[in-house]
Order: C-alpha cells, then sequence, then structure tokens
C-alpha cells in the first residue's frame, strides 16, 4: 500500500546518504598493516626469549608473508573498485561479494580434481570449510541485492563477468601455489574487513535509523546455524550468535565475518596438520565426553556390584 510505498522511499533516501572514503579506507589498511609490522619486527628482536607457542606466530607470520607477485594484482583489484564505485557504497559492496565467493569455488573445484587425480584425498573437511564459507559469502549477497546494490545494468555485468575470470585466474594460480592462492584470498578479505570498518564507522548513526533485510535475520538468527558456525574456524561453534536490529548490526556482523575468513586464510597456509571444521571437532569432543561419563558410570555400577557379592 501506500504506507510501505513510503517506507521504501525513505529506505532508498538514506542508501543514498550512505558515505566510504576511500581515501579513509586506504589509510585504515595502512595503519593495520603498519601496526602488524611493528608487532612482527619487536617480535622477531624478542624471539630469544619468548615462548614457543609465539615463536611458532613468528615463523607462520613469515610463511604467510606476501610475495611482490601478488600485491600487484590485488593493488589493481582494489584500485578498480575506487574507480567504478565512487559514492555508491552498496553497489560496491554488491561487487565485491559476488567476487568474494569465487574463491572458495575455486578451492573445492580444485581439490576435487587433486583427489579425483588421486593427489589428495585428505580434504574433505577442508572442502566442508570452504563451502560454508561461499554459503557466507552468498548471504552478504542477498543483503546488498535486498538493498539494491544489483539495480545498474552494468554493475551486474561487471560482476559476473569479473567472477568468472577471478575464478579461472584462481584456479590456475592455485595449481601453482595453493598458499599463494590463499594469501591472496587472505588480503581480498583483510581488505573487506577494513572497507566495512570504515563504512560502519562513519555511516553508524544512519545504520541505526534502518531495519535490517530480512535476508540478514532468517541467516544470523535462523534456527540452522551449523554453516555459521562452519566457516569460523578461529572458535568454538555456538559461540557466536549476533543479534539483528538494524542495519548497523548487520554490517557489524559482516565485517567480523570477513575477519573469520581471514583467519581461517591464514590457517590454511601455515597449518602444519588438516584443517579439521569446528563442527567435526566439537562432535569428536562430544563423543569422547559422553564416552568418558560412560566409562565413569560402568565403573560405578561394577564397583557397586563388587561390593554387594563381596560386603
Amino acid at each position: 500500500g501506500r504506507e510501505a510505498e513510503e517506507e521504501e522511499a525513505e529506505l532508498r533516501r538514506k542508501i543514498g546518504l550512505l558515505q566510504l572514503d576511500n581515501d579513509a579506507v586506504w589509510r585504515r589498511e595502512e595503519q593495520r598493516r603498519e601496526q602488524i609490522r611493528r608487532s612482527f619486527d619487536s617480535a622477531v628482536a624478542e624471539a630469544g626469549a619468548v615462548a614457543e607457542a609465539d615463536r611458532r606466530l613468528i615463523e607462520d607470520l613469515k610463511i604467510a608473508e606476501t610475495p611482490w607477485v601478488v600485491m600487484g594484482p590485488y593493488y589493481f583489484l582494489c584500485w578498480l573498485l575506487d574507480v567504478l564505485f565512487i559514492n555508491r557504497p552498496i553497489a560496491r559492496f554488491w561487487f565485491l561479494e559476488n567476487v568474494a565467493r569465487m574463491p572458495y569455488f575455486s578451492y573445492t573445484t580444485m581439490l576435487s580434481l587433486y583427489e579425483s587425480l588421486g593427489w589428495w584425498r585428505a580434504s574433505s573437511d577442508i572442502r566442508k570449510v570452504h563451502f560454508a564459507e561461499e554459503w557466507n559469502e552468498v548471504q552478504h549477497l542477498k543483503i546488498m541485492e535486498a538493498l539494491g546494490g544489483d539495480r545498474l545494468w552494468i554493475d551486474r555485468f561487471l560482476a559476473r563477468h569479473s567472477a568468472i575470470f577471478y575464478f579461472l585466474i584462481l584456479n590456475h594460480l592455485w595449481l601453482i601455489s595453493p598458499s599463494v592462492a590463499y594469501n591472496f584470498s587472505e588480503l581480498i578479505e583483510f581488505h573487506a574487513v577494513d572497507t566495512y570498518g570504515e563504512f560502519v564507522d562513519v555511516n553508524a548513526e544512519l545504520l541505526k535509523t534502518m531495519p535490517a533485510p530480512r535476508a540478514a535475520a532468517e541467516y544470523y538468527e535462523g534456527a540452522d546455524l551449523y554453516l555459521f558456525d562452519e566457516f569460523q574456524t578461529g572458535r568454538d561453534p555456538k559461540s557466536r550468535r549476533p543479534k539483528i536490529r538494524s542495519l548497523y548490526d548487520v554490517f557489524c556482523c559482516i565485517r567480523d565475518d570477513e575477519l573469520e575468513h581471514v583467519k581461517t586464510m591464514f590457517y590454511c597456509q601455515t597449518s602444519q596438520s588438516q584443517l579439521l571444521s569446528p563442527n567435526t571437532v566439537a562432535a569428536a569432543a562430544a563423543t569422547e565426553e559422553e564416552r568418558s561419563r560412560a566409562r565413569l558410570s560402568d565403573l560405578v555400577v561394577e564397583t557397586k556390584r563388587r561390593e554387594l557379592l563381596h560386603p
């Protein structure tokens, strides 16, 4: 009715007021890089006095250091986003989420190829995690579509063709070096963290006055959160349960999701053991706890039986 049309018009008006300063995003990213660099240099300087766990972290950071050949394409992609989507943050996010799905498509494709060729057969859990990551990105995409990020034909054309090109490039990059492919994704995800973080900080008050799309509430507050837990390898299942009250909460959740992707990409580059899905680990722990209880119960029963037979 008329009231619904007025509400939609008001929402569109507010969406048009949302801002994103590209220079501020780059400053934020540079500050984050500098902070990591200082922490790393300080840790290296004190390597003789730090704990074993800290020394392992230093080695992991060395492994995950981005090679120069990756930085060129990364800077070009970020520059392209800055140029194409000046003062259009929602369209930019829709484009970004279209492209952001492709790494996880690529990783599951290449892992399946490796398994088919008999090169690698221990990737079941990794593929589960990558599927959950892709599922998370597609929920972000649905949220941006609900906000009108795909309204222009040229944006849809560029996003979908760029996504296909990105997918093909990542497949070839994986063949050369899986760790480099993961490193490139870590860069993109970290840039997304900085971008969403800047967007949330600048538009906080306005976002708090805007309703959350239904797609966001269904994903973050739904009854089935198995896949939501599955991609967050840096935390225990059920340890993160967002509450969605406004569009501000939605974008905070998306920012935090991207940081969880960063953690997983870092782990994929540096881990010396097989990556296990969080739900698999939790289920194994629960099973072992149940077995321990059963053994304890059997022991108590056996003790009482002996007391009755031999008073």
